[in-house]
């Protein structure tokens, strides 16, 4: 997934950024409630876990602003607070779910699936397919043809994006922004090495028709129609 952490503690940013991205999902931070507006404006983003103190625009405001201007992404408050009125004030305010701190991690990210599971929205769907390739996103499982499939964290963000886009061009930039993320933007060249691991892999696995198409100077295409592939 691609998630909107919204934190202004580095300690706690470092941490669940870090584990976050161990889980194999891309995480954009932000570190004041202005900036995850305009990052929650432009980006789509699978899901939001965000602080309520924070510099400028606190969280409670920010998701009801959100939720104004009718964006939907799934959104996990973090807060100090455990009294019963602000856990209310959060969720009326339209939040999914409410975590207080301090919390363990392995919580944060079984709430992370269960709003994945519940998600408001068609992009967060548990399983995800195209022509012999399914993906379970829960697990970040990769299966051709029923048979699982090895991938590295980020072959995996690769497939999963190229999956949600089937049939249609990513363009270099958006697979730099979905699968390395905002601060990570990789070479000229990075992005071409791991479309060849993957295509070989795919290829490996039997995909047979499933194939991720070239299109000079636009970006990438899962096929699974059986069209040529350019190299």
């Amino acid at each position: 997934m691609h998630i909107l952490l919204v934190e202004d503690d580095p300690a706690i940013s470092r941490f669940v950024r870090r584990g976050l991205q161990e889980d194999h999902h891309v995480v954009d931070l932000a570190e004041t409630g202005e900036d995850a507006d305009a990052l929650a404006t432009l980006t789509h983003y699978d899901a939001i876990v965000l602080d309520v103190m924070l510099p400028g625009t606190d969280g409670i405001t920010l998701c009801s602003r959100l939720r104004h201007r009718r964006i939907d992404t799934p959104i996990l408050i973090l807060s100090a607070r455990e009294a019963l009125g602000d856990r209310v004030r959060a969720l009326d305010s339209g939040a999914d779910d409410y975590l207080t701190k301090p919390f363990a991690f392995e919580e944060l990210l079984a709430r992370l699936r269960a709003l994945t599971r519940r998600g408001r929205s068609h992009h967060l769907a548990a399983e995800l397919s195209s022509g012999p390739i399914a993906i379970h996103t829960d697990t970040h499982a990769v299966e051709v043809g029923g048979q699982p499939l090895e991938l590295s964290a980020t072959e995996y963000r690769l497939l999963e994006c190229l999956v949600r886009r089937a049939g249609t061009i990513v363009s270099r930039a958006q697979l730099a922004e979905r699968v390395w993320s905002q601060d990570g933007e990789p070479a000229s060249n990075v992005i071409d090495v791991y479309v060849g691991h993957l295509r070989r892999k795919l290829a490996a696995a039997g995909a047979g028709a499933a194939t991720i198409r070239t299109v000079r100077g636009l970006g990438y295409a899962l096929n699974t129609s059986g069209e040529r592939t350019d190299a």
